[in-house]
């Protein structure tokens, strides 16, 4: 532990926010500033009062976490390693596979900056090593070698978990999470991710005594405007190119046929692809002809086997934003009827009543097979120009192409989040840009306005 006895403490300066007034005591330890704010007054000055009671009594201070070596005996130590692992432990049992994939990848993008030293292990390996040793359910398996060396050197090299109090160590590592593998600026929403789970984690750290506060509100930073993503029109199939689209899937390869349901069911009932993989027969309420319903009750994301319980890839999951045994209702026009019937009656279900299978019975549908053959039928609808855009880039985009041409057809914004299973505030900023005929329908009433009509 590196101390020093330089050491000077300034007056408790009082700061009056907007929701409360706090209290800060600032202090400096070789030179480097360290602070702490407390809710009252009586708290600060009993804190300030042991660090002059150190400071007098010719105690050593560490410069890591600014504190008398005597106040840091009153706390645990543990490096970021280890209490990373338990951190993912610790949220593994009440998390969805794709949320434990998802904190593993932040909590490897953080636990790389904290490692000191030029870590004796190729960059690819020490990521994947690190994600296995945040998987609470293959960390103990067997796993090859270099994983295993790679794992132990993390684990030596690692920081402590109260050098993030170092402006030095933290700065070094919020200027990581902002960029790629790379050495590129990441997409705002992974930034937004990593930077939650790095305050998540040290919230938990200061529950587990390894923090005393937390260091990330004594840097400032520059900071990000992170916004949610909002839907591209140019992204957006049109009615024509929409059913042009679902005829060219039923021409272009031989999993095709099978297929054109499946899209059909993104674009004219807006289904995630992890709902149209889950839907069964029993979930259908279809007349002959005309209109009927869909009743959804989970989706099957795809995920990786080892983020899940059951050890399957394609694991029952709740609908998204939505708790268990919580389903919604989604309406199917006529020409989805059509096409729900006539899939049925060429391919049959599943054993288990399943719509869509993969090659291997009861496998779902994989993205890389039906992602091949939606780029076939864009190339052969679109022109070599257009196939380079954005327009159905993804097969994603027909929910979104279903969600506009709902909106844009007057259907009130409510009833629509509640078919897409959006809450109404995020369907209209997402979907903000689409609303091309609201756009248009105002500026004729202003038109009229301004001519006295």
């Amino acid at each position: 532990m590196d101390t020093s006895y330089n050491v000077r403490i300034w007056k408790i300066e009082k700061y009056a926010g907007k929701r409360k007034t706090t209290y800060r005591v600032r202090w400096l330890v070789s030179g480097k500033k360290f602070g702490d704010s407390f809710e009252t007054y009586a708290l600060a000055d009993s804190f300030r009062s042991r660090l002059v009671t150190a400071s007098r009594d010719g105690l050593a201070f560490d410069v890591v976490s600014g504190l008398p070596v005597s106040m840091i005996r009153t706390t645990e130590t543990m490096t970021w390693f280890d209490f990373a692992c338990k951190y993912a432990d610790m949220k593994w049992p009440d998390s969805s596979p794709k949320y434990r994939k998802s904190l593993a990848e932040s909590l490897m993008t953080i636990t790389v900056p904290m490692l000191k030293g030029n870590v004796p292990v190729e960059p690819r390996t020490l990521r994947t090593a690190l994600k296995i040793a945040f998987n609470t359910k293959a960390r103990d398996n067997e796993h090859p070698s270099e994983i295993q060396h790679a794992i132990a050197q993390a684990s030596r090299a690692s920081r402590r978990v109260d050098e993030l109090t170092n402006p030095d160590v933290l700065r070094t590592l919020l200027r990581a999470l902002d960029l790629r593998l790379d050495g590129e600026r990441a997409a705002a929403n992974t930034v937004r991710i990593r930077r939650v789970t790095l305050g998540n984690a040290v919230d938990y750290a200061i529950e587990k005594k390894l923090l005393t506060a937390n260091p990330l509100q004594e840097v400032k930073t520059k900071k990000r405007k992170f916004v949610l993503h909002e839907v591209d029109p140019k992204s957006v199939v049109n009615t024509m190119q929409g059913r042009m689209l679902l005829e060219a899937v039923n021409e272009v390869s031989k999993q095709g046929p099978r297929l054109v349901a499946f899209f059909g069911l993104m674009y004219y009932a807006a289904l995630r692809p992890e709902e149209v993989t889950n839907l069964s027969k029993y979930n259908l309420s279809l007349p002959e002809k005309g209109w009927g319903d869909l009743h959804l009750e989970g989706a099957r994301p795809e995920i990786g086997r080892e983020w899940t319980d059951s050890g399957t890839a394609n694991e029952l999951a709740p609908l998204k934003h939505r708790e268990k045994d919580t389903g919604r209702t989604v309406p199917c026009p006529p020409v989805l009827t059509e096409l729900l019937h006539e899939h049925m009656a060429k391919f049959g279900t599943a054993r288990d009543g399943r719509l869509f299978r993969g090659a291997r019975e009861g496998g779902r549908v994989g993205s890389t097979v039906y992602g091949r053959v939606w780029a076939a039928a864009r190339e052969h609808v679109f022109t070599p120009e257009i196939a380079a855009g954005p327009l159905a880039k993804r097969p994603y985009d027909l929910r979104h192409a279903a969600v506009s041409t709902w909106l844009n057809g007057g259907v009130e914004p409510t009833r629509v989040a509640k078919w897409a299973g959006h809450s109404l505030s995020v369907l209209l900023r997402v979907y903000a840009k689409c609303l091309d005929g609201g756009e248009q329908a105002a500026r004729d009433r202003v038109e009229r306005a301004l001519e006295g009509h």
